[in-house]
C-alpha cells in the first residue's frame, strides 16, 4: 500500500455547511447540551460513527490547558472501551523529540490536515509505525479551531482494510465545526473549574461555581485551623537572587501543602510566606488528619532542608499554630473584589499561636481545645497558660513532645 501524507481533503463549496445533513450531526448540535464532559461526548460520537458505518477504530483529542502542572491533555478512545482514557502532559513535553516528530506538531505549526495511509514500515513519524503494529490502516488529524485562534487537535484512525473512503472523510469533516464548538464550551467550563481550584481550592471552588458569589454570603462551620509561617523570609528575600527565593518558597509550600491536601485539608490562601488551612469537622477524623499532615510536612521540610544545606543555604524554620472552633466561611471583600476565606475568633487564636512559636522556640503550638478534641494528650507536652494578644483570657498551650526549633 502506498503511503500518502498531507493529502488535502475536499472542502465544501464556500458558504455551504454541512455537505450533507446527518443524524449524528443533529445529535452533536442539539442533544449533547446535558453532558458536562467532552470525553463522554467523544466516546458516544465514535460509537455513533460506527453505527453509521464509518470504520473508526481509534480517536484522540489533544487539548492545551491552563494548569499549574500540566500543559496539555490527551483523550483517547478505542473500539471496545466504554470510557475514554485521559493522559496529562507536563510542561516541557513540547520540546521533546516525540512531540517535535509527530503529526500534532505539524498541525500545531499550521497544517490544515495530516493524512497518512498506513502501509509499509519506515513512515515519516514513529506514531504511524505504532498504529500499523496495532492493526490500523489509515490515520487523519485535523485542527480544532477555538476562539481567538486557539488550536487543538482531533485525530481518527481506521482498522478497516483500505481505511477511510472519501464519503467517510466527508462525514468526519462535517462534524468538525460543530465538535469545535461543543468541545470549546466544555473546555472553558473545565478551565474555569481548574483555575478556581488552583487559586481558591476545591471546596471553595465548588461553592463559587454553585453560585456563592454574593458579598457577605457564607456559612458557619466547625473546623480545625492550621496557620503556618516561614521564618526569616524577609532576610532571605533581601539577600538571595529573586529566582532562588521563588524556588525556595515553592519548595517550602510543596512540602507543607502536599500533606495538608492529601489528608483532606483545604488551603484557603497563601499569605506571602504563610498559609491558612482548615480541616472541616464534618469529617470525623479532621483533627487526626491535621496531626498526620503536620508530621508528614515536618518530614518533607527536613528533606528540603538537607537539599538546601547541600547548596550552602541555611535550613528553613517555620511556625505552626493550631486551634479548633467555629469559623465564618464565605465571601468577604469590596463590591468588586472578593475573597473566599474564613474569619472568626478561632482563626485569630490559631494566628496568635503561630506568632507565639517565635517567642518560646517551639515550631508547633496547639490549643487545649484542639488537643482535647483530638484526644492526643499523650503525644503532647503541656506548656502552661499564655496570654495571647487580642484574646481575652490566657489559654492553655501544648507542643508536640520533644519537638523543638533546631539550633543553627
Amino acid at each position: 500500500m502506498t503511503s500518502v501524507s498531507n493529502v488535502a481533503i475536499a472542502s465544501p463549496d464556500e458558504g455551504v455547511w454541512p455537505q450533507q445533513r446527518r443524524k449524528i450531526l443533529d445529535w452533536l448540535v442539539t442533544e449533547t447540551r446535558h453532558e458536562r464532559f467532552i470525553d463522554n461526548i467523544l466516546v458516544e460520537m465514535c460509537q455513533r460513527l460506527l453505527d453509521a458505518g464509518v470504520p473508526v477504530g481509534r480517536a484522540t483529542l489533544h487539548f492545551r490547558i491552563h494548569h499549574p502542572q500540566w500543559i496539555g491533555a490527551r483523550i483517547l478512545w478505542r473500539t471496545g472501551i466504554s470510557e475514554a482514557e485521559i493522559q496529562t502532559f507536563e510542561y516541557g513535553v513540547e520540546e521533546t523529540e516525540q512531540y517535535l516528530n509527530s503529526p500534532l506538531y505539524e498541525i500545531n505549526s499550521g497544517a490544515s490536515v495530516v493524512r497518512q495511509r498506513l502501509g509499509e514500515p519506515g513512515s515519516r513519524y514513529s506514531l504511524y509505525d505504532e498504529l500499523r503494529a496495532d492493526g490500523y490502516t489509515d490515520y487523519i488529524a485535523w485542527p480544532l479551531e477555538h476562539t481567538l485562534d486557539k488550536r487543538h487537535v482531533i485525530t481518527f484512525a481506521s482498522d478497516r482494510p483500505g481505511g477511510f473512503s472519501k464519503d467517510h472523510l466527508a462525514l468526519l469533516a462535517d462534524l468538525l465545526p460543530a465538535f469545535a464548538l461543543v468541545s470549546e464550551i466544555r473546555l472553558k467550563n473545565r478551565l474555569a473549574r481548574t483555575l478556581l481550584e488552583t487559586y481558591v481550592g476545591p471546596h471553595a471552588s465548588e461553592k463559587i461555581l454553585a453560585g456563592a458569589t454574593t458579598r457577605g454570603s457564607g456559612v458557619t462551620v466547625g473546623a480545625a485551623i492550621l496557620i503556618c509561617d516561614l521564618r526569616n523570609f524577609t532576610a532571605i528575600s533581601d539577600l538571595w537572587p529573586r529566582d532562588d527565593v521563588i524556588e525556595l518558597l515553592n519548595g517550602y509550600f510543596d512540602a507543607m501543602s502536599g500533606p495538608i491536601e492529601s489528608h483532606g485539608g483545604e488551603i484557603l490562601k497563601f499569605m506571602g510566606d504563610g498559609l491558612l488551612a482548615i480541616f472541616p469537622l464534618s469529617d470525623g477524623r479532621a483533627c487526626a488528619n491535621l496531626l498526620q499532615a503536620i508530621s508528614e510536612a515536618q518530614t518533607a521540610v527536613a528533606t528540603l532542608n538537607e537539599e538546601n544545606m547541600l547548596k550552602g543555604h541555611d535550613p528553613l524554620g517555620y511556625g505552626i499554630g493550631v486551634h479548633v472552633g467555629d469559623v465564618m466561611y464565605g465571601n468577604i471583600g469590596s463590591r468588586r473584589r472578593l475573597d473566599f476565606t474564613v474569619i472568626g475568633p478561632a482563626v485569630n487564636v490559631a494566628s496568635r499561636l503561630e506568632s507565639l512559636t517565635k517567642e518560646i522556640k517551639r515550631p508547633v503550638l496547639l490549643s487545649k481545645a484542639f488537643v482535647e478534641m483530638a484526644s492526643c494528650q499523650s503525644q503532647m507536652e503541656n506548656l502552661g497558660l499564655f496570654p495571647l494578644r487580642g484574646v481575652g483570657e490566657p489559654i492553655e498551650v501544648y507542643a508536640l513532645s520533644g519537638d523543638r526549633v533546631p539550633s543553627n
